[in-house]
């Protein structure tokens, strides 16, 4: 666990005065009742699970990025930035900071839960970075969460949305601001092919790929897999999944892109 708990703490950018607040993040109410329960024999769960401190990391992360929008933005009304800061600490995008510090990796979960596959489920990864997050708080105060929400969680992403509300654009436009990144750094041109459907006609879901695709004739390298209730919608989310691999790709090296492997998803 120490070992375990020093890569975490070198993703995050951030050492723990009093680890065993981090160990809490990590544990899932899982975990928790199966130690309760004296199902297992297996060290005890310090302080019981990471609930509560996802409910003071939601609230921290809320009052980090809207305290860097405010001074970032004097320019916009209120409903400007309440409509960046939604996007920003949405349960998708929170999940998407947790895979790009491997969280799911250091989750303390049950065995049963552990092998259904829980620790890459969305929300439970959104939940449990809110819960770091409150554990950093709680440790440090707000200083480690505000360099942390620079880097992983606005970053990018936020210059992204922010270009899109100066143009008149539905936030959310992941497909045009992937587009925009890929041209900026001379990558070449996202490609979107559906992957698969699935459920009856009045529930159908699509998974589409986006690959990254630098020249005519060349297959191209996949950057993320999305899912939605439309073609559309599940191109957006495959470009909202790439664009943010892009970003903490190039953030962790030094603003160097780097390519990135196909992301995995049924």
């Amino acid at each position: 666990m120490q070992a375990s708990l020093a890569e975490l703490e070198a993703a995050l950018g951030y050492c723990f005065t009093a680890p065993e607040v981090l160990v809490r993040a990590l544990t899932h109410r899982s975990l928790a009742n199966q130690h309760a329960s004296g199902s297992s024999g297996g060290a005890a769960v310090p302080g019981g699970d990471n609930e509560r401190l996802e409910f003071l990391g939601d609230a921290v992360l809320g009052l980090v990025v809207g305290e860097a929008l405010f001074l970032t933005h004097p320019e916009w009304r209120e409903g400007e930035l309440t409509r960046v800061r939604a996007q920003l600490v949405s349960r998708q995008h929170m999940a998407e900071v947790a895979e790009a510090v491997g969280l799911g990796d250091h989750l303390r979960l049950s065995r049963g839960e552990d092998r259904s596959g829980l620790r890459s489920k969305g929300t439970v990864l959104s939940n449990s970075m809110e819960a770091v997050i409150g554990a950093m708080f709680l440790d440090g105060g707000l200083d480690p969460v505000r360099t942390f929400a620079r880097r992983y969680v606005m970053g990018e992403v936020a210059e992204h949305l922010a270009r899109e509300l100066r143009s008149g654009a539905a936030l959310g436009n992941y497909k045009s601001a992937l587009q925009e990144h890929l041209q900026a750094s001379r990558s070449g041109t996202p490609v979107y092919k559906v992957k698969s459907e699935s459920g009856p006609d009045h529930r159908k879901r699509f998974l589409v790929e986006v690959r990254l695709k630098p020249a005519e004739g060349e297959p191209g390298k996949p950057l993320a897999r999305g899912t939605g209730s439309t073609k559309k919608h599940a191109e957006q989310d495959a470009a909202r999944r790439a664009l943010a691999r892009l970003t903490a790709a190039a953030a962790k090296a030094g603003d160097v892109p780097a390519d990135l492997p196909g992301e995995q998803q049924s």
